[in-house]
């Protein structure tokens, strides 16, 4: 079974062809991190540009790379949603005309989906596992149960832990993307100098909030006389280790919960961009040891958005029958979890 799988969701325009034996057989990506760093974060408009200008050349070499026609192909997966709406469209109308020339099935591919699964991308995992799902767009805890089986335990209350790192980089005149870059400072720096908040720290519950903590930042440099080297990394350095505090102790919560509501599953998984982090990998992975948990997190190249967890989710949902109309619309908003109570606060990603 071989599924081409096509991501266009934010800022990375991916194609991949993955087969079921989990062997990636080509994969192509662009990044446009270089037309959104003037502007300091992702512009909509420009990356759905992006995207329209460089698909069809993404997935024609790595088709052609793979060694395969699209008639080879036992169907076409593409990002559906959620996302900036502009840059969905390009990719799903792309890989619906792809799979109707070819008269092959059509995947839409919900991008959370494919970020829960893709550990299982890596290696043998069995259901159920609780997901710490962590990116520029989404903070979430969810009990993976199964395919399209996904039980939302926590969720952010405003800013994603993507996001924040994106505005902490910003205010430290860092650049764009932050995660990356907070990450790189914070290695020379003091994690202790600065006494930042943690959110919700040690209160009931798996929400997340990261407002608070990117405002004390901000007043935080405003009372430094100027930002220097040394002040800069300590302040990335203390930035880094409130948001692995918040994200432990959350997550501590999840697993408790996560523990008592399944017999079966002793598996924490971290996936999405900020996972790529080697800084909160080891506050989770000790976290996870703590309460008896085994900790896995994908390699960096499949935490970030590519074209080869579409592909793989695809893979997952095709074994199962569960294929897509020609007439799937493309969805801004597309959560795991429908039935989850909506968080308090606003600006919640779903």
């Amino acid at each position: 079974m071989i599924v081409l799988g096509i991501e266009t969701s934010c800022d990375e325009t991916a194609a991949a062809v993955v087969r079921d034996d989990r062997a990636i057989l080509a994969e192509r990506l662009f990044s446009q991190l270089a037309e959104h760093r003037p502007w300091g974060g992702v512009v909509p408009e420009i990356a759905a540009r992006a995207h329209l200008e460089r698909l069809d050349r993404l997935v024609a070499d790595a088709m052609a790379e793979a060694g395969l026609a699209f008639a080879e192909l036992d169907a076409v997966a593409a990002t559906a949603g959620p996302g900036l709406i502009g840059g969905v469209i390009v990719g799903v109308t792309t890989a619906k005309a792809i799979a109707a020339v070819a008269e092959k099935p059509f995947l839409a591919v919900n991008h959370l989906e494919a970020h829960a699964l893709s550990p299982r991308l890596v290696g043998e995992l069995d259901f159920p596992y609780l997901l710490l799902l962590v990116s520029g767009g989404h903070s979430q805890l969810l009990a993976v149960e199964g395919i399209g089986r996904y039980r939302r335990l926590g969720t952010t209350l405003d800013d994603a832990v993507g996001e924040a790192f994106d505005k902490a980089a910003k205010l430290l005149g860092l650049g764009f993307p932050g995660g990356p870059a907070i990450e790189a400072a914070a290695r020379t720096g003091d994690p202790r100098r600065y006494g930042l908040p943690r959110p919700l720290l040690g209160r009931p519950g798996c929400d997340f909030s990261f407002s608070g903590l990117k405002t004390a930042l901000r007043q935080a440099i405003g009372e430094a006389s100027s930002l220097t080297p040394e002040r800069t990394a300590d302040l990335a350095a203390s930035f880094q280790a409130a948001v692995a505090d918040a994200l432990a102790d959350r997550t501590r919560h999840a697993l408790a919960r996560f523990r008592r509501e399944n017999a079966r599953g002793r598996t924490l998984v971290a996936a999405g961009g900020v996972a790529a982090n080697a800084s909160l990998r080891e506050r989770l992975a000790a976290t996870a040891a703590e309460a008896g948990f085994a900790f896995l997190a994908p390699p960096q190249a499949l935490c970030t958005d590519n074209g080869a967890i579409v592909a793989w989710a695809g893979i997952e949902r095709l074994k199962l029958g569960l294929t897509d109309g020609l007439d799937f619309a493309p969805r801004p908003r597309w959560p795991l979890d429908p039935a989850a109570p909506k968080a308090l606060g606003a600006g919640v990603k779903a």
